[in-house]
């Protein structure tokens, strides 16, 4: 009877799944220009509006709300409320009081996963984070500026700086400025479960209001959006959360307390997981990362313990003439935290448990650095391939073994265990039983894609790392199907710690 009710069901999800696709092509070809066409007449109605309200105004002086503006303000409401009408979002359930400017000057929304997102932002006509290039975009450029966003300058190295200063300026205005829309995430996700907040939002100090949204659509649910079809939005205001001094003189333990409010509100779990490892698993380099990458942890603590650094070029440079010196030499525990420069603590002892495979408690420190370079320029393939070659290679004739080989690859995927034979045999076209780098970049330049085409894993039951740490509880595993998207908002630091976690707890 059982298994007879299972086959039903599948019959009927494959019937259901038919059905929406077919429903999702017919309304896309008959429905979507139709809609397509409005939305973008609601824009282009919406443009002038804004435009004459912009004129003259001084971006660091707010203006006093006329009736002009008053006027323009609701016309921009009813019009970006039309558009998303004719884009399919037909009803909109708003859940709980949006509070006032001097109640919670920053509202924290989440989790972010499409640009549908924004919507809240044309209700409300708050003020967001943005890149600086976005107020270029014709028409929409526009419609950004009259919402007064705080600009992001990626070509400004005090960019990151500067936009924390000016969100704490406004946020301490006592409700002089709109309020300001932060994404804390950083980038879009699936929203399965919500990861690492970024401190920007709660630096400030001042109370926020956490706002959870909410797609109850199923397919949207799954991923599948057309303008064809017709959405349901619910975002719900949840009460002003005021810090305590403890969370005021701690953003990361504020960001995270926030952050589990919104998780049990949104009935999904949390994970240690960030903007940055979402960069590290979706980076276009030519090692590719597996799901089952241990780097990931690596790339947690390192950013946990403060070790990512600034002038990363020079510093890794630094490690590598050190590491080439050594020749070798393994370290300890004391030794590696000596030679990092910090003390001895949980976080580190758990760094160092991934390097030490042999489980002697002695570790090679060359594989701290090729890890530490792939977290650090996740891109750069043959700039990680070359520090590494100079540390490994003998100096007689510059050249590497194929167990070298297998170590530093293994080391820079984050696996437990790799087969380089047919790679190695690939390269060594001479048969000499070593290579150097020159052979190495030749090759890779010739075969992007040597990484998915020669090298075979095996990491059945070990999690891809020699020796995994214990889980931080409530973390989902990380697989690169994630972060399907990342649109950067404040790209400030994460400085979370394990002490401020465990105060929470």
């Amino acid at each position: 009877v059982c298994m007879e009710r299972v086959s039903s069901m599948n019959g009927e999800r494959s019937l259901f799944s038919i059905f929406v696709s077919i429903q999702i092509a017919l309304m896309t070809v008959t429905l979507f220009p139709i809609r397509l066409f409005l939305a973008a007449f609601m824009m282009l109605l919406a443009w002038p509006f804004a435009f004459i309200a912009s004129v003259g105004r001084n971006e660091m002086v707010v203006e006093p709300q006329s009736l002009w503006r008053k006027f323009v303000d609701v016309a921009l409401r009813t019009i970006m409320r039309v558009m998303w009408f004719a884009g399919g979002f037909h009803w909109m359930t708003v859940k709980g009081r949006q509070a006032l400017p001097a109640e919670a000057p920053i509202l924290t929304l989440g989790p972010h996963s499409s640009y549908f997102d924004a919507i809240p932002v044309t209700m409300s006509m708050s003020s967001i984070v943005m890149k600086a290039e976005s107020k270029d975009i014709p028409v929409w450029g526009t419609l950004i500026k009259y919402i007064r966003p705080v600009f992001v300058s990626r070509s400004d190295q005090d960019s990151r700086k500067k936009t924390v200063e000016e969100i704490k300026r406004r946020a301490q205005s006592g409700g002089e400025w709109p309020q300001i829309m932060i994404f804390p995430e950083g980038t879009c996700t699936n929203r399965s479960c919500l990861i690492t907040y970024k401190p920007g939002a709660f630096i400030p100090a001042v109370p926020v209001q956490p706002v959870v949204i909410k797609y109850p659509n199923k397919m949207v649910r799954k991923g599948v959006t057309s303008l064809g079809s017709v959405f349901f939005f619910s975002p719900q205001f949840l009460p002003v959360y005021t810090p305590s001094e403890e969370e005021k003189n701690n953003p990361a333990l504020f960001a995270h307390n926030v952050r589990h409010l919104m998780a049990k509100a949104l009935d999904i779990p949390i994970t240690d997981y960030s903007f940055e490892d979402c960069q590290l698993a979706m980076a276009e380099g030519q090692l590719r990362l597996p799901v089952d990458t241990c780097l990931l942890e690596f790339a947690k603590l390192v950013r946990r313990l403060g070790l990512k650094p600034q002038n990363v070029e020079k510093v890794l440079q630094e490690f590598g003439n050190r590491a080439r010196k050594m020749e070798g030499e393994k370290l300890g525990l004391e030794a590696f935290a000596h030679y990092l420069d910090v003390p001895v603590s949980d976080m580190l002892r758990d760094i160092f448990s991934l390097f030490n495979e042999q489980e002697d408690n002695m570790i090679d420190i060359r594989e701290y650095v090729i890890a530490l370079s792939v977290v650090c320029r996740p891109a750069k393939t043959l700039e990680t391939m070359k520090l590494a070659f100079r540390m490994f290679e003998a100096e007689e004739d510059g050249a590497i073994t194929v167990a070298e080989l297998a170590c530093i690859l293994k080391t820079a995927l984050g696996v437990a265990d790799l087969d380089v034979s047919r790679l190695f045999v690939a390269i060594d076209t001479e048969d000499t039983g070593k290579l150097t780098f020159g052979k190495f970049r030749s090759f890779a330049e010739h075969h992007p894609n040597f990484s998915e085409d020669y090298l075979s894993t095996d990491n059945t039951g070990r999690n891809g790392c020699p020796h995994q740490p214990n889980a931080t509880p409530n973390a989902k595993p990380q697989t690169n199907g994630f972060c399907p998207d990342f649109s950067p908002r404040d790209n400030h630091h994460d400085t979370t710690t394990d002490d401020s976690v465990k105060k929470h707890n």
